[in-house]
């Protein structure tokens, strides 16, 4: 949603890691941008220009003069209609030169000549990366507003170990989102709870359920693009640690509630999004229970209802909670919603569960409802955060 219709130019250097613009630039595409390849002659040695013109249905430019194209002053028109500018592979070269003002290429030349945010997304050898110089030129560049995601640690192309791999091209897109958000949430700290909790019956046997862990963990990085200082206290999940972001690593309900009221108090948000068991074992076994028996009676007792007690312990928090409902969705959210003293509540149903998408109703404790439409969840989390901070600001 955020870079739906965004005209991004992407610049690429020649490194090895210029291979990977190609996925950077299909993605980018994927969710909607308009992405204009602009390649330095060192890159057009790595990958082919046709490569990217395929990829992203516009053409590569690669020359600050080319009289066979038209006679418009390129750098200019293209600078001008960008909305964000991503160089990635960012080399030492390229960041050297914008930081010092050095504009002898097309890349470099609209850099200097736009206004519009500009991501860096360096790859090179951990050396090179560790140089004084190079790390003076991206300060001076992050002193006057350039982005940056990464580089990572590993293994380089190069045979050495260290930092100076290409970030995660999914963690490129999120540092291009959060250039392009909002910053309305600066100031806030808002604490989120995604994913299941595990309950044992034994060392090898346990009661959960099958959250994902993707709506939680898409409104944490919706919170942190949007300027927030977010915690993130996660139950069992395979998805990728959010990067930016404080992440608590929990199993059980007892341990989600201890770790999310050790951070409630210095709270102003706080978005209950985890499926928490209500039930646990009321006897957990230290060995595995052997399947000799030809019943096993499982008694269970009450888990502690982490969004009740913040209800009760609530001092000015915005707190939102979710209801997964299978009938009469609408009433039983209310209930929730008052019963526990939320601002806001989410409902949704079963189906989401494990999905990419959802359909989920909004309700505020004035009584507004508004139910949305099947969505990403990327996009059900970017709409909750526009209504709370309305209720913030309001």
């Amino acid at each position: 949603m955020i870079l739906k219709d965004k005209n991004i130019i992407l610049g690429v250097t020649g490194g090895i890691a210029a291979y990977k613009a190609l996925e950077l630039t299909r993605l980018l595409n994927k969710k909607g941008a308009n992405v204009y390849p602009v390649m330095t002659k060192s890159a057009a040695e790595f990958i082919a220009p046709l490569s990217f013109q395929t990829l992203s249905g516009n053409p590569v430019f690669t020359e600050l003069f080319d009289a066979s194209r038209d006679a418009s002053i390129r750098h200019i028109d293209i600078a001008e209609k960008a909305d964000i500018i991503i160089i990635a592979p960012a080399t030492a070269n390229v960041i050297g030169k914008a930081a010092n003002g050095i504009a002898d290429d097309l890349l470099t030349t609209i850099i200097m000549a736009s206004k519009c945010p500009k991501l860096f997304a360096p790859a090179m050898n951990v050396n090179m990366y560790e140089n004084p110089i190079v790390q003076k030129n991206i300060s001076r560049l992050k002193r006057v507003g350039y982005s940056f995601a990464g580089p990572c640690e590993g293994e380089l192309a190069c045979g050495y170990e260290g930092k100076g791999r290409l970030a995660p091209i999914e963690d490129i897109i999120d540092a291009a989102e959060e250039c392009l958000s909002p910053k309305d949430m600066k100031g806030q700290k808002v604490l989120v709870t995604a994913g299941p909790t595990r309950e044992a019956i034994d060392p090898v046997r346990f009661i959960s359920n099958p959250s994902s862990g993707k709506m939680g963990y898409a409104i944490a990085r919706a919170a942190k693009r949007r300027g927030a200082e977010v915690v993130l206290v996660s139950g069992h999940s395979y998805l990728k640690q959010p990067t930016g972001i404080t992440f608590v690593d929990v199993i059980t309900a007892d341990e989600m509630a201890d770790a999310a009221m050790r951070h409630y108090p210095q709270s102003t948000v706080v978005i209950m999004a985890a499926a928490v068991s209500d039930y646990k074992p009321k006897t957990s076994y230290r060995k595995k229970v052997k399947k000799e028996e030809t019943k096993l009676t499982v008694e269970l007792e009450r888990t502690q209802d982490i969004l009740q007690e913040m209800g009760n312990k609530k001092r000015g928090q915005f707190l939102v909670g979710f209801a997964l409902e299978t009938d009469d969705v609408i009433a039983n959210a209310r209930k929730k919603l008052e019963a526990k003293r939320l601002d806001l509540i989410v409902a949704n149903n079963p189906k989401g569960f494990d999905k990419d998408v959802n359909q989920v109703t909004i309700i505020d404790k004035s009584g507004g409802v508004i139910e949305l439409p099947q969505l990403q969840k990327d996009e059900i989390a970017e709409r909750v955060l526009d209504i709370v901070v309305k209720g913030i600001e309001g």
